[in-house]
């Protein structure tokens, strides 16, 4: 054993607590669920069956590295690397296909260097989804040579450096466009992209809310018309505004690059990640403290808020007027947020979050029956769907700081909460929030049978995925046919908010903030040693709580 490494021995026998047997029960259904979904939706390569867009493709295989990370077996981190491989690989343009190669219908090429080129969802809400596996392989083996230089790589495109990708102008501190990859921003549209992003009821029985659901025009077009594409002179009118407006600038939803460089940073500790996650998250905070504590949605091209829109600061792709608002403001800036706190200590960063969860909090209103409501969305009428607010993302804020004011505002808003309990858990999978009101009150003494809740409900979700698995009776080629989502039965969230003590990364490219880490000695490798469970069962700002189980027989 290493000198000054504190040992802690076990001397007595007890029966083990409920929530330990839980934990290593759903560790080993993960493992099993693992291989058989391996075995039945992928070749033997990794290649998966189905096609999506490649975001959606890594995404429906994501979180094996972070699960290897918290203890399952080696099995699981060598089939997520060779499925995340084997995808990179089928929609990579730098592979050479035959014009007589099979392809599925749906299939296009939609990466250029192994990363995102423009044929896709390229924006950082879809592109932090496909980035989840990437990001936990760092988690699993730090030392991985491909992973490292791949690593790289892909910051350089955000970084001024790759010329084939001049996503970053470092003059006036922005990324160029809402759209962006391997071959740089996308600056104009065509006509099929621009009706998407502005059609209020994009999606199916969707019914207009007077927003647009991604992006809008607004105030250079006030009021466009229903069927503006009709008319060809017209629609022409409508993509240049539209490429100018909407395209031609930042926005709040690029902060998720920090964790890319911030990955890169981890690998190599070379500074020059580290200076540039601090310019960028910096030159955010700057805009937002410049606009009342509330985070600007819309950058020109000169570094300017509202440059393109009249001087107007909200209206920008997935801002604050969109079907996504508030959601989507505060995503991207908690991810840079975390990163930039993680590379300094500083915690002045985390008012990038905090100062706009005050600002919409100083707006609430509260119901005949008590319920607090706060605005999450901005019209040209003012704030409006006002709604109960749960604690995503001032959970995290107070899990880094454990500050006491941090603290008083979750209690306002429990206070202030009368349509759900917040000792609940929720049974999902990990695109879900994460159902961070029950943990916070675990560790407020006022839930004390979470841990075995929580791993409960985790286990029910990936035990009903598992058997879905198990009991689908199609074969490979109807597989390929029916082309659908394929079911991931790993599900993290649980056991990283038990075991590490931390809210889980954010789903859209968030990384890791654990409280505690396990590394197996004996193994040589992360995560908890076989047979061995743990409870963080107490989070204080000067002090942690750890309950350590060892179910072996020997």
């Amino acid at each position: 054993m290493p000198r000054n490494m504190v040992s802690i021995k076990g001397t007595e026998i007890s029966v083990p607590p409920a929530w330990a047997l839980m934990e290593r029960q759903l560790i080993r259904l993960m493992e099993k669920a693992v291989d058989l979904t391996a075995q039945k939706y992928s070749r033997l390569d990794g290649t998966p069956y189905n096609v999506n867009d490649v975001d959606d493709t890594y995404e429906a295989h994501s979180y094996k590295g972070l699960l290897y990370a918290i203890g399952a077996d080696e099995r699981v981190l060598e089939i997520g690397l060779q499925e995340w491989n084997a995808i990179t690989r089928l929609y990579d343009d730098g592979i050479v296909r035959r014009d007589d190669e099979p392809q599925h219908p749906e299939f296009r090429v939609q990466l250029h260097n192994e990363y995102y080129n423009l044929n896709g969802p390229a924006d950082w809400f879809h592109m932090g989804e496909g980035n989840q596996s990437f990001y936990s392989f760092g988690l699993a083996d730090s030392t991985h040579p491909e992973n490292i230089r791949r690593a790289k790589r892909f910051a350089a495109m955000y970084m001024a450096e790759d010329p084939e990708a001049p996503n970053y102008d470092p003059e006036y501190k922005i990324i160029r466009s809402p759209f962006h990859g391997s071959v740089g921003p996308r600056f104009h549209a065509d006509l099929a992209m621009a009706k998407v992003l502005l059609d209020p009821i994009y999606y199916p029985g969707g019914v207009a809310h007077g927003h647009a659901q991604r992006s809008n025009l607004y105030p250079v077009i006030e009021d466009l018309e229903e069927n503006w594409f009709e008319n060809m002179e017209r629609a022409e009118k409508i993509l240049k505004i539209f490429d100018d407006v909407v395209l031609n600038g930042d926005i709040p939803d690029n902060l998720a690059a920090t964790a890319l460089i911030t990955n890169a940073y981890l690998y190599t500790g070379e500074e020059k990640y580290k200076r540039w996650i601090l310019e960028y998250t910096e030159a955010w905070m700057d805009r937002t403290r410049a606009n009342n504590g509330i985070i600007p949605d819309n950058v020109g091209p000169t570094g300017k808020v509202g440059e393109q829109r009249n001087g107007q600061w909200w209206g920008g792709f997935y801002g604050w007027n969109s079907r996504n608002s508030a959601r989507n403001a505060f995503l991207a800036a908690t991810v840079a947020a975390e990163c930039a706190l993680l590379l300094t200590g500083d915690f002045g960063y985390l008012d990038l979050i905090r100062s706009q969860i005050e600002f919409l909090l100083s707006l609430a209103k509260t119901r005949e029956d008590g319920q607090l409501l706060v605005p999450t969305r901005i019209t040209p009428n003012g704030w409006e769907g006002y709604e109960p607010r749960g604690i995503q993302w001032l959970a995290r804020v107070y899990h880094a700081s454990m500050d006491t004011r941090d603290y008083e505002l979750i209690t306002r808003l429990r206070s202030g909460e009368r349509e759900s309990d917040w000792n609940e858990v929720e049974v999902a999978g990990d695109r879900s929030s994460g159902n961070l009101e029950a943990r916070f009150n675990y560790y407020d003494g006022v839930n004390p049978d979470w841990p075995e809740k929580r791993l409960q409900a985790e286990y029910q979700y990936v035990m009903a995925m598992y058997e879905f698995i198990r009991c689908d009776s199609r074969d490979a080629a109807q597989i390929i046919a029916d082309n659908r989502w394929p079911p991931n039965p790993v599900v993290t969230k649980g056991l990283t908010q038990v075991t590490m003590g931390s809210p889980q990364p954010i789903y859209n490219g968030g990384l890791l903030r654990a409280t505690v880490r396990y590394f197996d000695m004996c193994g040589a490798r992360p995560g908890l040693p076989k047979d061995v469970a743990a409870l963080i069962d107490k989070l204080e700002s000067d002090s942690v709580g750890i309950q350590i189980v060892n179910h072996s027989r020997t």
